[in-house]
């Protein structure tokens, strides 16, 4: 969905589109995440050794694939997957010089985890070195890691996990994330999940003289791995968003007899999705956005006769209207206190941000002014007091962040194609957005200093992305 459409609402408020409903398909389980256990030696106390690197350098970290102790082709499929995924969750946060794979061919393989030849890691300049092994048992597999200071030849963090051998990359995920943790004091993203709408299964929607094109919404890794589709309605699912657990996605759908109305769907837990703001062919719901609790939802409606913002509890209960003006009010989101809302209203001119108290008891204050159009509004995390949207002065869109605290702004992307849709990860260190800058709309990550972009998405076009917490 555009700007466009959002403001003028041409999909909302048109003529209707004769839609099939269709069961919602459950996600079975929630993802099974490997357990730590006491390795099988004494080993150094964790957190009593730092990789560091010379001066002020970030350390220089290798990852080789991890070792098969057992010689069957999954256990070693599996231990050279957990190696390259453990090697890009670490180069993702940008903590460290990661020493490209493709320059250990010349260090000898070590026959376990203890056998490090250290003298040849330090001829490559490594700092530290993660050795790790996979052993299958009679239940799944056993991955024990160490990551070494090469210098002082003595581990810096080790641990032993088992779990299933379905998913190699949460084995990764995970030490990627407990390594952050112990060696840097930092949350990594690595086991955070983003979701999107995408038109990638290429369906179409019968009957309709609107558009024909369906989207349905998806999740993946943080890294665009493992997709899953989350609807099969065969309509429109746009804008989701992730609960502040992780376990259900908030989106508006016209799954219901062409009227757009929001669901929520507990995604791991298989029951059909709920609809807590009973929308009607006259009562129309889009945009949700949980507060930072998880107990509630801000979300445009034309209940009263307009599109304005209204807050609701996540069941339906003490629904209130925040904002009260006779042009159009929407994309809400909350600030991290989840006392204010900033929101997107064409009541100047030109669609604009503003930010209003969550009780709707005060006056919106408008807080953009440089850009022709400014949209999209998200809120970034705590303890960072940002807002990222989409700004046009041209033909396009960027990304532009806004510090609340200063009332500074800056452009994070620079007119490669149409930029849209930005959504903070929880730690607010980068940004997912949609963009056209490789032709379709598609998913991209970027550090919030506008450096390390990766493309998440590749199939069709993929909208509105948002970044579980």
């Amino acid at each position: 969905m555009t700007h466009r459409s959002i403001l003028q609402p041409a999909v909302s408020l048109c003529a209707a589109i004769a839609l099939g409903v269709v069961a919602m398909a459950a996600v079975p389980g929630t993802p099974q995440q490997p357990s730590a256990t006491p390795p099988a030696q004494e080993q150094p106390r964790e957190g009593s050794s730092k990789i560091s690197g010379n001066g002020n350098a970030k350390p220089k970290l290798a990852v080789p694939d991890f070792l098969a102790a057992t010689p069957d082709a999954e256990t070693k499929a599996i231990a050279a997957t957990i190696g390259q995924v453990l090697w890009a969750d670490l180069d993702f946060e940008r903590e460290y010089y990661m020493v490209p794979r493709d320059t250990y061919a010349s260090i000898p393989v070590p026959a376990s985890v203890d056998a490090v030849p250290f003298d040849r890691w330090r001829e490559l300049g490594a700092d530290g070195v993660v050795i790790g092994a996979v052993r299958k048992t009679a239940t799944g597999v056993t991955v024990q890691v160490k990551l070494y200071s090469v210098a002082g030849q003595t581990a810096a963090f080790s641990k032993e996990y088992s779990g299933t051998a379905a998913n190699p990359r949460v084995f990764a995920h995970t030490i990627s994330d407990e390594i952050f943790k112990q060696q840097r004091n930092l949350t990594g993203v690595a086991r955070t999940k983003l979701t999107f709408s995408s038109d990638r299964d290429g369906e179409r929607m019968k009957g309709t003289v609107y558009d024909r094109k369906i989207k349905e919404i998806y999740i993946s890794d943080y890294d665009g791995a493992n997709p899953r589709r989350i609807t099969v309605n065969r309509s429109l699912n746009i804008n989701p968003v992730w609960s502040s657990d992780g376990k259900a996605i908030a989106y508006t759908s016209y799954r219901r007899q062409n009227f757009p109305d929001i669901f929520i769907q507990r995604i791991y837990d298989g029951t059909p999705p709920e609809s807590p703001a009973h929308g009607t062919d006259r009562i129309h719901n889009f945009l949700p956005a949980w507060s930072p609790d998880g107990t509630k939802l801000a979300f445009m409606s034309n209940r009263d006769g307009n599109a304005e913002i209204y807050v609701m509890d996540a069941n339906g209960g003490n629904l209130r209207r925040i904002t009260r003006h006779p042009n159009i009010d929407a994309t809400p989101t909350w600030s991290p206190a989840g006392n204010q809302i900033a929101f997107t209203s064409d009541r100047s001119g030109s669609p604009q941000i503003y930010v209003v108290d969550a009780d709707g008891l005060g006056q919106p204050q408008r807080i953009t002014s440089d850009d022709s159009w400014a949209d999209r509004a998200t809120w970034s995390p705590a303890p960072f007091n940002e807002i990222a949207y989409a700004a046009r002065n041209g033909p396009g869109f960027d990304i532009k962040i806004r510090d609340m605290t200063t009332g500074q702004s800056h452009f994070l992307t620079n007119g490669e194609g149409s930029n849209e849709s930005p959504a903070f990860s929880p730690t607010g260190r980068h940004i997912a957005f949609a963009s056209t800058r490789l032709g379709n709309q598609q998913i991209f990550v970027v550090a919030r200093d506008g450096n390390g972009l990766h493309q998440v998405t590749k199939e069709g076009n993929n909208y509105t992305p948002n970044w579980s917490r």
